[in-house]
């Protein structure tokens, strides 16, 4: 009797143990994947690799199943092309679901114009990236907020980017006919190397009923410190124009207050102004504007370039180590090992900076 019940279950038991073991292991590396991208997510900002190795372990684990599966080999093959079925009808329905943010992000990353920390300007949203992600793209706009942005919304509609080399900042003002061309342009350009703009050019933008269009334009080397340069140029150019007795009024300008004929409607120069300390950029403290709004852009650009050097220097010490394994000489294996040694310093010291970057995201 005891036989006939062990057979029994011998011939239910043994058939699920590799369904058993497929759905343990797979559980267990679905939990572990979790919680370990749960902790890095606390600290990073890209999350690309992180979506593309759960879509592929996913992916593989569901597969697994269906092999695993105590049946027959053609209700097997059935499955497994019903399976493909699905996955062809995701790709191809793929405008109204999550597989299109993902193929827009493959793309983004295959155009590779959009790195952390740039300056990003999609539809009425500017702002700097913090994190590219698989399904979505994460910017810090200017009151410091975070904005996600489908990734297939920017595949969809023109974005620009702002060079990280360097931009044209630019401001317009319009003026009387009165004034002269010339001294007028030349105070525009004072204006804009008074901010700190390099090759600062005008432009007469057009030429209305009653004032003329001004475009003062300059090369900013710093792009970090944009929105407060674009503030401060606006602020010299009044500066700049009153100073030198131009009104920025419409000739069809009109107040309740009687003026005199020959008085001019010119803001009296306060005494920051006039010792110049209100070219400062900076707040008391010496920090930019910049500094506190877009804070974990900041932190993004600089882990992204810490993260490319770390596997520059990874790649030099291999090459190294070859060239080791390579050599029969004992002066130049030395010499090898003192250069791997410098590099796996420089490396350390990278490892470590990544490391208080994360503590200040944390905290």
């Amino acid at each position: 009797m005891d036989s006939e019940i062990i057979q029994a279950l011998t011939s239910w038991v043994l058939p699920l143990l590799p369904l058993l073991a497929v759905l343990v292991i797979g559980s267990l590396i679905m939990l572990y994947l979790t919680r370990y991208f749960s902790r890095r997510n606390k600290r990073q900002q890209n999350n690309f690799k992180q979506s593309l190795i759960m879509i592929a372990v996913s992916l593989v684990f569901l597969v697994g199943i269906v092999l695993a599966l105590p049946i027959g080999d053609e209700l097997r093959k059935q499955l497994l092309a019903l399976l493909g079925l699905l996955l062809t009808l995701m790709m191809a329905f793929s405008s109204t679901s999550f597989v299109a943010n993902a193929m827009a992000g493959l793309m983004l990353r295959g155009v590779d114009n959009l790195n952390a920390g740039d300056f990003i300007r999609v539809g009425e949203q500017f702002g700097r990236v913090t994190e590219r992600g698989l399904f979505h793209t994460e910017i810090q706009t200017q009151e410091r907020d975070l904005t996600t942005i489908p990734n297939l919304y920017l595949v969809s509609n023109p974005f620009s980017v702002v060079r990280s080399s360097g931009t044209i900042v630019s401001a317009e003002v319009s003026l009387g006919y009165d004034n002269d061309l010339d001294k007028i342009e030349q105070l525009l350009l004072d204006a804009a190397a008074t901010t700190g703009l390099l090759d600062g050019f005008v432009y007469v933008k057009s030429l209305d009923d009653f004032s003329v269009v001004y475009r003062v334009n300059g090369f900013l080397e710093e792009v970090k410190q944009l929105l407060t340069v674009r503030s401060s140029l606006r602020k010299n150019m009044i500066k700049t124009l009153h100073t030198s007795g131009i009104e920025i009024v419409s000739p069809s300008f009109m107040s309740q207050r009687v003026y005199d004929s020959n008085s001019k409607v010119i803001a009296a120069p306060s005494l920051a102004s006039a010792n110049g300390l209100a070219n400062d950029l900076a707040n008391a403290d010496g920090k930019m504007p910049e500094d506190l709004i877009f804070d974990k852009a900041e932190t993004a650009e600089k882990k992204a370039i810490l993260e490319l050097r770390k596997q520059t220097l990874k790649e030099k010490i291999a090459l190294l180590q070859q060239e080791h394994e390579a050599t029969k000489e004992q002066a130049e294996q030395d010499a090898i090992n003192r250069k791997i040694q410098s590099l796996e310093q420089r490396l350390d010291y990278v490892r470590r900076s990544m490391q208080r970057l994360d503590k200040d995201m944390l905290d």
